[in-house]
């Protein structure tokens, strides 16, 4: 029996319960309470407190010490939203799909509804891409959606539907994710016939992890159905479009019998991928930056080699797998936990400079909300950009006083390429282990070789991620390194502003690589 999470059902309650309260909230400062104004992230509710003062009263959906790449909404969340007479999101997919849907079903029609990552670039902020690369040595396959689908009717909100609706091949095909706790949700399973819940559901322009098992050896074929769903409408067709995957077989071999046209896919980061412009389905390569190819599914060939043979744990949770110490052979997650994201970084506070952008979006648009605060809003606004600039002082002095060669951050999250972009560090690498299995001695060893190669001085976890963490600090520890905290998406009791986390984060970073 496959495992399933509820995801769905959350934020289909949250969207819905309380669509009648949208007009009930406080739009004004003047009923004595302040502009109410929600957000989703306990960062986002700082740099609002620093803008509105006295004048706002705000709350984070996201609790305290809370991931937002996974946090689910409640009917409470949804009520906060419909009280609003403003509400930010960072977005760019940094926030859990079900939380940008709760948001958009709920906040009221006339008060501003703001993606502060992506606005914010009209106020100079600064975005790159998100490049992963782990070194695999097999393909990295995931899930992918590009295109904004607006001639669709697409919206931020609205679902991707993909189905896998027929499987030819020997065995079993079973796609899951591990979750950041090593719980294991399936998504297609081939062996008890397809139906429709064997789904994957995405947002427009995200990009996901999972894995790829396969029970026995030979050539497989994977038929994917993409429909577009908007919130209370019905499922809209987009594409169909057949993969084959070569298990434990050559690939090249299987290339050349089939006439040499093929396209193999044996390594790096590729996705099946709809494409909600074109109306299609085919395999995407992408390293995150400009090295992007486009393989129709027909001419793609995508290699499970020998070497990506695994045993499975004797863990119940991967019962829907297979029995425990059967082998499969399997392509890997690589970044666990139910990672969804787009191409584009959405951390984009770790550049103190982008935290200004955000600020002066947030104080128009209090202006806007509030006109009667408007002096109020400019004021503190900019008394908290001189104390941002000095804090973009304070970090480039605290970095340039490490020696370049070891300015190398390896991590627990890759949430810092805007923090090293800034200041001139180097993203080494970055470990989000399964807590349910152990790490294959190829994944110790590339880490071990890293560590030494660059001659790493620390690492550093989150302080959210610390359970997550046993592998890093293991090698670390086995490697004579410090282990040390940087924050990234969260606080917590020694850090409760913007401010105070980043400052932190710079000190660390002096006194570990130094």
């Amino acid at each position: 029996m496959r495992t399933r999470c509820s995801a769905v059902a959350t934020a289909a309650l949250a969207a819905v319960v309380l669509l009648a309260l949208a007009g009930c909230g406080s739009r004004g400062a003047d009923g004595g309470d302040g502009l109410r104004v929600v957000t989703t992230t306990e960062i986002l509710a700082d740099l609002v407190r620093e803008v509105g003062g006295t004048r706002v009263q705000v709350s984070s959906l996201v609790p305290a010490g809370g991931d937002p790449h996974s946090y689910e909404p409640t009917p409470v969340d949804a009520r906060k939203v419909a009280e609003a007479g403003v509400t930010f999101t960072n977005h760019l997919l940094l926030e859990e799909h079900a939380l940008i849907k709760t948001i958009d079903a709920n906040a009221p029609g006339d008060a501003p509804n703001v993606s502060l990552a992506e606005a914010s670039e009209a106020y100079g902020a600064h975005v790159i891409p998100l490049v992963e690369d782990l070194g695999l040595d097999v393909l990295w396959l995931g899930l992918r959606v590009r295109g904004d689908g607006k001639a669709r009717g697409a919206a931020r909100s609205s679902d991707v539907v993909l189905r896998a609706t027929r499987h030819d091949g020997p065995g079993r095909l079973v796609a899951y994710v591990t979750g950041a706790l090593g719980e294991v949700d399936v998504l297609f399973d081939s062996g008890d016939g397809h139906t429709r819940d064997d789904t994957a559901v995405l947002p427009p322009a995200a990009h996901t992890h999972l894995n790829w098992a396969f029970t026995r050896p030979g050539i497989h074929r994977l038929t994917l159905t993409a429909h577009l769903r908007n919130a209370g409408g019905p499922e809209r067709p987009v594409g169909t479009a057949t993969f084959t995957f070569a298990v434990g077989a050559d690939a090249d071999r299987v290339a050349d019998a089939g006439g040499g046209d093929l396209t193999v896919l044996d390594g790096g980061h590729a996705d099946l991928t709809v494409d909600l412009d074109r109306g299609t389905l085919y395999a995407f390569s992408s390293d995150g930056g400009e090295r992007q190819r486009v393989v129709a599914a027909r001419d793609a060939l995508i290699e499970v080699p020998e070497q990506a043979r695994e045993t499975i744990p004797d863990d119940e949770r991967f019962a829907a797998v297979g029995r425990p110490g059967e082998q499969v052979h399997q392509l890997p997650q690589a970044v666990l936990g139910r990672h969804v994201h787009g191409e584009i970084d959405p951390h984009l506070w770790q550049d103190a400079r982008n935290a200004a952008a955000y600020v002066q979006l947030i104080r128009d648009t209090l202006q806007r909300a509030d006109p009667g605060g408007r002096a109020v809003y400019a004021r503190n606004a900019a008394a908290y950009l001189g104390e941002l600039e000095a804090l973009d002082d304070y970090l480039r002095a605290q970095v340039s006083a490490i020696p370049p060669a070891r300015r190398q951050l390896i991590t627990t999250h890759d949430a810092f390429g805007y923090l090293a972009e800034a200041y001139d560090l180097t993203v080494a690498g970055f470990v989000v282990p399964n807590p349910a299995q152990e790490p294959s001695a190829a994944q110790v060893r590339r880490l071990t070789e890293t560590i030494a190669r660059l001659r790493v001085g620390a690492v550093f976890m989150e302080p959210s991620l610390r359970q997550r963490a046993t592998v890093l600090t293991q090698v670390a520890r086995d490697r004579g390194v410090r282990v040390c905290k940087l924050y990234g998406d969260a606080f917590d009791d020694a850090a409760r502003s913007y401010v105070a986390m980043m400052r932190h984060n710079a000190r660390e970073l002096r006194r570990c690589l130094t």
